[in-house]
């Protein structure tokens, strides 16, 4: 291994943020070394390829209200970065309602009588409001009445964290859904209103052959720009010393970093569990309760050839245990090159360890092709090929008393002169794709005497896929 004077700064972790800081490292003159555990590049954003086909490891939209964001992907991608049209529904008792929800159709499809159900629910809501809501459902039953919570809010929200919405941080709605509520949809739908808040784009851009070929450009890009980008290289230990970390273990080498930065996307727990010598008790005990939630993706190919419109679609039936199923050629056609055949995923939510995680591939195959049947979304056709992507560290989760935990670690790792936290594991913070990339962006400049928060990313700016102007 080279020694460390051939580097200005070690990236840990070459998914999205962590490629953006070695861009963005090249682009300024600093000669970054990006040390990846897996033997591609991507994380969680990259392409699975099976057979023919390929699919995302969960569906990613390239949009963003970031101007050096979109002009960093057009930049790397230029005539194969596509503009594609936007569908997305939820999937609930075997009709599709639109995402997000929209008062006069959903209350068409449901009938008079839930109609008038889900209206007479959120004025006793409005009644009985609670004034300080600290979990999920206590938020959302608010802003939307308990049978509208129940309805389309409840079943998908479990499926994905897998506790009880009263487990989950009332912070989690407020990031995702912000201020909307039923009333704001009954206003948006008079006659004349102006909209408060924007539905999600009509469009997006898309890479030709998948989100990994973003990915494979930005690469290039590195290591043409000087830099370097080591596959296969996991980080096992960080040693420090006097507020410096000294050096890393990576696999069975030791590399010095004498001058050399840090910044890290590795899961916010796993790098304070890697330190040496160890944190105090009172940050290791931090570290150990944060949880990630884990994702099964199940890539199908089946022999029809159209499915459905939407890119992907949430399915909010709780009979089944899928939570979402993307549907690649919507995405880009020569993602399932073959027109007579569809290519979907499906994600399976999961604790690392469960009954669904610990399940064969072939029986996580079986049980896909079963759910689909069973949501009526395939008639007789049977699946041709399937293929399982395991994901451990998918989502940080919003628990109750996770932001104290996050705060005793931030405030412990401040004290490092030479290490920096980026993207959505890295700081066990929900950033979209865009802002996890502009974490690592801003880690750079701050190693060329720029002086960025990245903790300030996203807090109280509208939702990515919203009109800022709205």
């Amino acid at each position: 291994m080279t020694n460390s004077s051939d580097h200005d700064v070690v990236i840990i972790g070459a998914g999205p943020a962590g490629l953006a800081c070695a861009y963005e490292a090249v682009q300024q003159g600093v000669r970054p070394l990006v040390l990846e555990k897996d033997d591609r590049v991507g994380g969680i954003a990259r392409t699975e390829t099976l057979g023919e086909c390929r699919f995302d490891r969960g569906p990613h939209r390239f949009f963003t209200k970031e101007p050096e964001i979109q002009a960093v992907w057009e930049s790397l991608l230029s005539e194969d970065f596509l503009v594609r049209a936007r569908l997305t529904r939820i999937y609930y008792g075997q009709r599709f309602f639109d995402y997000p929800l929209r008062l006069l159709p959903t209350l068409r499809k449901l009938g008079l009588g839930t109609s008038l159900a889900i209206v007479a629910s959120y004025l006793r809501a409005q009644i009985s409001r609670n004034p300080s809501p600290d979990n999920f459902e206590q938020w959302v039953v608010n802003r939307f009445g308990r049978r509208l919570y129940e309805m389309f809010f409840r079943s998908y929200t479990e499926k994905v964290w897998g506790v009880p919405c009263t487990q989950i941080s009332a912070d989690w709605a407020a990031q995702r859904i912000k201020d909307l509520s039923l009333l704001e949809i009954l206003r948006n739908a008079l006659p004349g209103a102006r909209r408060q808040h924007t539905s999600l784009i009509e469009e997006f851009h898309y890479p030709r052959r998948g989100a990994s070929m973003m990915w494979e450009a930005m690469t290039q890009a590195v290591e043409a720009g000087g830099g370097e980008v080591r596959l296969d290289s996991p980080v096992e230990h960080l040693e420090h010393s006097a507020g410096r970390i000294t050096a890393l273990q990576v696999a069975q080498e030791r590399l010095p970093l004498e001058r050399a930065d840090v910044v890290s996307s590795a899961p916010l727990r796993d790098l304070i569990l890697s330190l040496s010598p160890g944190s105090p008790q009172d940050v290791l005990a931090a570290a150990r309760a944060l949880r990630y939630r884990a994702i099964l993706i199940v890539g199908l190919v089946i022999p029809v050839a159209d499915l459905f419109p939407d890119n992907w679609i949430y399915v909010h039936s709780p009979q089944v245990r899928v939570g979402r199923i993307q549907n690649s050629k919507n995405f880009s056609p020569q993602l399932v090159p073959n027109p007579a055949l569809s290519c979907l995923a499906l994600e399976y939510y999961s604790w690392q360890g469960d009954e669904v995680w610990s399940m064969a591939d072939e029986a996580l195959i079986t049980l896909a092709g079963n759910e689909l049947h069973e949501l009526g979304l395939l008639a007789d056709e049977q699946v041709i090929a399937g293929k399982v992507i395991r994901i451990p560290h998918a989502y940080p989760v919003y628990d109750p008393g996770y932001q104290d935990r996050v705060r005793i670690i931030r405030e412990y790792l401040a004290g490092f002169a030479n290490l920096q936290v980026i993207g959505r594991a890295g700081m066990h913070r929900y950033n979209n794709m865009d802002h996890s990339m502009l974490t690592g962006i801003q880690a750079t400049r701050n190693l060329v005497c720029e002086s960025h928060d990245l903790w300030l990313i996203n807090i109280e700016q509208e939702y990515l896929e919203q009109d800022r102007s709205e």
